[in-house]
C-alpha cells in the first residue's frame, strides 16, 4: 500500500540531521529553490532533472517522520529517524529510528506491520527508492534501494556535483574587521589572518551559491595584497565607490547633533569627538528598543577619522547594495578576532548613531578565536608562518621528487600546496574555537589526512586516474566511454562506492546550504557559522576515497567482461571529482593535476 507523502507545510520546522556532525538542523532551512541545471557530466551528456528532483537526506528524513505517529518537528516522531553514515552501520541499514525512540511512541518499541509497508512505498520527490524497511534489535530500520540511487544520481552528476543557488539577488556585505586601518603586514596578527580567511572561505560559499557578496574594506597596502594573493585571497583594492569627504562631513555634522556626543579639545591626533554610548544604549532600553548582547561596560568612545571611514565604507557599499537590488534583503557581517570584539561594538553603534538612514538589518558579529603557537617564546608574524610552511612542503617535495627549483610547474604547485595547509589549519576548527598551531609538526605531508595538502593530493590522483584512462583509450586499450545511461550501476557493490556517494555525493549541496545558514534572525549581536563544514567534509571525502583506491583496481585488464563495471566505477570518480572541485572552490584553491 502507497503511503501518501502528506508533511506539514512549514507550520513548525522540520528537523534535519546535520550529516557532517551529527547535529539535528532545521530542514527547512535548507533551501532547494529551483536552478539553472546544465553541464556536462564526465561523458559530455547534460543533466536535464532539476532541483526539486534531486534525491535529498533531508526530504528523506522529512518524509520518513511523517509516516511514523506525531507531528513532523513535534515530539519524539519528529526527532526519530537520521542517516547513518559509519561504514559498519551501512553495512545493513542506510537510515535508523533507534529502539529508545520507538519505545516513546510504540509502548513495546515494536512498529506495526502497516507502517513498515507504508516506509517502504514511500514516493515522494527527493526520496530515494527504498529497498526494505524492518524491526531490529536497533530499531526501525531502512536500507535504500542501491543500484537505483546510483542510477540516478550518476546520471545527473552537475544536479549533485555543482552548488546549488538558493538565494540569488540576496546581498551580504562582509565587513573583515581586521583590514580596518591595516598600514602594513606586520600589523596583522595569525588571529586576524584567521578572520581574513574565514571572510574569503564565507565569500567563496556565497558567491557559489548564486549570492551577491560585496567585502568591506577597500584595502590600499600592496604588501598586505600581494601576501594576500599568495593565499588565493583576491581582495578589492578599491571599492566600486569609496566614501567621499562629503560622506565624512555629513557624519561630523550628524555627530554635532547627537547629545551622546561632546567635542572637547584633546591633544590627540585624529580624534573627532568622545561619543558617551552608556546613554545611548539607557536611551534604546527606555525606548524598548532593546539592543541585545552589547558589552555593558561600553561607555566613552573616541571616535577617530579612521573609525568615520571605517562606517563610512559600510554605508557607501549597503546605499549600493539597496540601490542596485530595491527591495531586496541586504546582510551585514562584521567578521573579527576576539580580541577586536569590544571595540567593533563601538563601532557598530557609532554606524547606528550617524548613519544618514538607519544601516541594514540585520548586522551580525561572526567573532573568531584566538590563534596560539605552542612552543614559541616569541610572538610569531604571519609572514614567518608562511615562510615555514612554505619551505617545509618545499622540503617535503625534494626529498620525493629531487630538486624542483627550475620547474615552474612545480613552483605552483609548491604554492597552492602551501596555502592549502594554512587554509585548512586556520579554518578546519569551528571559528569561536581557539586554534593550537604546532609550527614544528610534520602533518602538512600526503601522509597526514586531516592537512589541506592530503586533500590536495587525493585530488590530484584523481586527474591522474582520468588522464590515464583517456591515454590508454586513445591508444585503444579501452574503448569510449558509454553515455551514463548505458552503465550498469548494479556492479558497483562494493562498500567503499556506497560510502563515498551516500556520505558525499548526495549530501554536498545540504552540506553547503547548511554552511552558509547564519541565524540573522536571533537575538544578539553575535552569530556563528559552520565555517569548519567543507573543511571536515573534504577530508573526510579524502579519507574515503584514499581507502578506497588504495584497495580497488579501477582500471582493469582490457578485457571486454570488465569493462562494465570499469566504467560505472569511473561514473562514480567523476561525480568526486566533481565534488572535490566544487567544494575546494569555496576555499579558493585551484584542483592540482600533480603533487
Amino acid at each position: 500500500m502507497a503511503a501518501s507523502c502528506s508533511v506539514p507545510q512549514r507550520q513548525k520546522p522540520s528537523m534535519v540531521f546535520n550529516v557532517i556532525s551529527g547535529d539535528i538542523l532545521s530542514g527547512d532551512d535548507v533551501f532547494t529553490l529551483p536552478a539553472k541545471n546544465s553541464g556536462a557530466c564526465c561523458c559530455g551528456t547534460v543533466a536535464m532533472e532539476t532541483a526539486e528532483s534531486r534525491l535529498s537526506v533531508s526530504k528523506t528524513l522529512r518524509a520518513l517522520n511523517s509516516v511514523l505517529p506525531g507531528k513532523v518537528g513535534d515530539g519524539a516522531g519528529g526527532l526519530m529517524w537520521f542517516k547513518e553514515s559509519s561504514s559498519r552501520n551501512l553495512r545493513s541499514r542506510d537510515f535508523l529510528a533507534p529502539q529508545a525512540a520507538l519505545k516513546a511512541v510504540f509502548g513495546d518499541g515494536q512498529v506495526s506491520k502497516s507502517i513498515m509497508e507504508s516506509v517502504w512505498a514511500l514516493k515522494c520527490p527527493g526520496v530515494p527508492p527504498i529497498q526494505n524497511c524492518q524491526n531490529a534489535p536497533t530499531g526501525l530500520t531502512v536500507q535504500l534501494d542501491r543500484p537505483a540511487v546510483f542510477e540516478e544520481i550518476l546520471k545527473a552528476i552537475p544536479l549533485y556535483a555543482k552548488p546549488h543557488q538558493i538565494a540569488p539577488g540576496h546581498s551580504i556585505v562582509l565587513n573583515c574587521v581586521p583590514l580596518h586601518g591595516c598600514k602594513s603586514l606586520n600589523s596583522l596578527s595569525l588571529s586576524h589572518l584567521r578572520a581574513i580567511l574565514v571572510t574569503d572561505h564565507l565569500a567563496g560559499m556565497f558567491q557559489a551559491q548564486g549570492m551577491d557578496v560585496h567585502l568591506v574594506p577597500a584595502l590600499a597596502d600592496e604588501e598586505t595584497q600581494r601576501f594576500l594573493h599568495q593565499l588565493r585571497i583576491e581582495w578589492p583594492s578599491v571599492l566600486e565607490t569609496f566614501p567621499s569627504s562629503e560622506d565624512i562631513l555629513a557624519m561630523k555634522d550628524a555627530l554635532r547633533q547627537c547629545p551622546h556626543a561632546m567635542f572637547a579639545k584633546t591633544d590627540q591626533d585624529g580624534v573627532v569627538c568622545n561619543l558617551h554610548l552608556k546613554g545611548f544604549l539607557g536611551k534604546q532600553q527606555q525606548q524598548k528598543e532593546s539592543l541585545e548582547g552589547y558589552d555593558p561596560n561600553l561607555d566613552v568612545f573616541l571616535v577617530t577619522e579612521e573609525k568615520l571611514l571605517h562606517v563610512a565604507q559600510l554605508q557607501r557599499v549597503a546605499s549600493q547594495c539597496a540601490m542596485l537590488a530595491p527591495g531586496r534583503c541586504c546582510s551585514v557581517v562584521h567578521v573579527l578576532s576576539n580580541e577586536e570584539a569590544f571595540q567593533q561594538q563601538k563601532v557598530d553603534l557609532l554606524w547606528r548613531l550617524i548613519a544618514p538612514q538607519a544601516p541594514p538589518t540585520p548586522q551580525k558579529h561572526l567573532v573568531c578565536g584566538p590563534v596560539k603557537v605552542t612552543a614559541s617564546a616569541s610572538p610569531v608574524s604571519i609572514l614567518q608562518y608562511f615562510q615555514l610552511r612554505h619551505s617545509q612542503m618545499y622540503e617535503a617535495s625534494v626529498l620525493k621528487y629531487g630538486d624542483l627549483s627550475q620547474d615552474d610547474v612545480w613552483t605552483e604547485t609548491i604554492n597552492v600546496l602551501t596555502s592549502a595547509a594554512i587554509r585548512f589549519e586556520m579554518l578546519s576548527t569551528a571559528h569561536r574555537n581557539q586554534i593550537l598551531l604546532d609550527l614544528e609538526e610534520a602533518s602538512i605531508s600526503t601522509k597526514g589526512t586531516k592537512s589541506g595538502t592530503f586533500v590536495m593530493y587525493n585530488c590530484a590522483r584523481l586527474a591522474t586516474l582520468f588522464e590515464t584512462y583517456q591515454r590508454e583509450a586513445e591508444q585503444g586499450v579501452y574503448p569510449a566511454f558509454p553515455l551514463p545511461s548505458e552503465l550498469n550501476y548494479s556492479s558497483l557493490r562494493e562498500e567503499g562506492e556506497w560510502l563515498l556517494l551516500f556520505n558525499s555525493i548526495l549530501p554536498f549541496q545540504e552540506v553547503l546550504s547548511q554552511a552558509i545558514q547564519l541565524p540573522f534572525s536571533s537575538s544578539g549581536i553575535r552569530i556563528t557559522a559552520s565555517t569548519e563544514a567543507v573543511c571536515k567534509f573534504l577530508i573526510q571525502l579524502s579519507m574515503d576515497f584514499s581507502s578506497y583506491y588504495n584497495r580497488v583496481h579501477i582500471l582493469g585488464e582490457s578485457r571486454p567482461h570488465l569493462f562494465s563495471q570499469m566504467f560505472a566505477r569511473l561514473q562514480l570518480m567523476s561525480a568526486v571529482r566533481e565534488v572535490f572541485h566544487s567544494a575546494l572552490l569555496t576555499l579558493h584553491l585551484p584542483p592540482l593535476n600533480q603533487i
